[in-house]
């Protein structure tokens, strides 16, 4: 699998079938595959967290989530297949556990919200064996505080029902975290950190249109609708500004 180092952060060059079916191949084998989703924001937040650098680089798949990385593979001549949402390869693995009667649960997000998610998805995708929805709100990894016993608790109850999938909703770097410390103890097959994907699928937040999907400006909806945003979003040009005028190490394949 081809891979590119895009300011130190390794993205895999694949494409969403290419995910998805290694996904499906590691629940055939009964083995475990780590995805994290990184987008320009959390490549950003790496230039000045190495620890988060060291952790992000540890998956199994790191998924090219967002158009800043497309283009920066392009401007340097490194060109990635496609742009591979965290969202949507979420809602592609629930499309799967849906079609193939898979065990799913899910962590993360405020009191309510994994459960309210939840109860959309089993409307959604009945085919779908939702065996644990649990909020973010415990004390574990993703705080500073791995091992707690409110952390161990849960983790005994994934293992007990052994998902096939496993959703892991803190936002970066805390999710990461959490996953990097756990990895070792948990018991499932797929474990994907993917932000605020239980937000959206319990409405709380809605998807751009597809028209600002297809032109690379799902940024650009999400400032409109939220300005609060304009903070975190200043690092997308940003970004962009040190991949054009930046050496060419900044963007480069890794040989393996």
């Amino acid at each position: 699998m081809d891979k590119l180092s895009i300011m130190g952060v390794r993205i895999n060059n694949i494409s969403m079938g290419e995910a998805l079916k290694s996904a499906e191949e590691t629940i055939k084998k009964d083995e475990k595959l780590i995805i994290y989703t990184p987008n320009t924001e959390i490549i950003m937040m790496c230039q000045k967290d190495e620890d988060f650098l060291n952790i992000i680089n540890k998956s199994d798949i790191n998924v090219p989530d967002g158009v800043g990385l497309i283009y920066a593979g392009k401007i340097k001549n490194h060109p990635l297949k496609e742009k591979v949402a965290g969202y949507d390869l979420s809602m592609n693995l629930l499309k799967m556990a849906h079609e193939k009667g898979l065990r799913l649960y899910v962590v993360g997000g405020r009191p309510g919200v994994a459960d309210a998610a939840m109860k959309n998805v089993q409307s959604n995708y009945p085919g779908i064996k939702i065996v644990g929805a649990r909020h973010g709100y415990f004390k574990g990894a993703h705080l500073g505080q791995g091992g707690h016993e409110e952390e161990r608790e849960l983790i005994e109850d994934i293992n007990k029902n052994k998902p096939h999938i496993l959703f892991v909703g803190f936002g970066a770097k805390k999710q990461e975290q959490w996953i990097e410390y756990n990895k070792d103890l948990i018991e499932a097959n797929v474990i994907i950190g993917n932000g605020g994907t239980l937000d959206g699928l319990a409405g709380l937040v809605k998807r751009a249109p597809d028209i600002f999907i297809k032109l690379g400006l799902e940024w650009f909806y999400r400032l409109i609708k939220e300005p609060k945003r304009i903070k975190r979003q200043i690092v997308l040009p940003l970004f962009m500004i040190k991949v054009i005028f930046g050496n060419n190490n900044l963007v480069r394949p890794i040989e393996d």
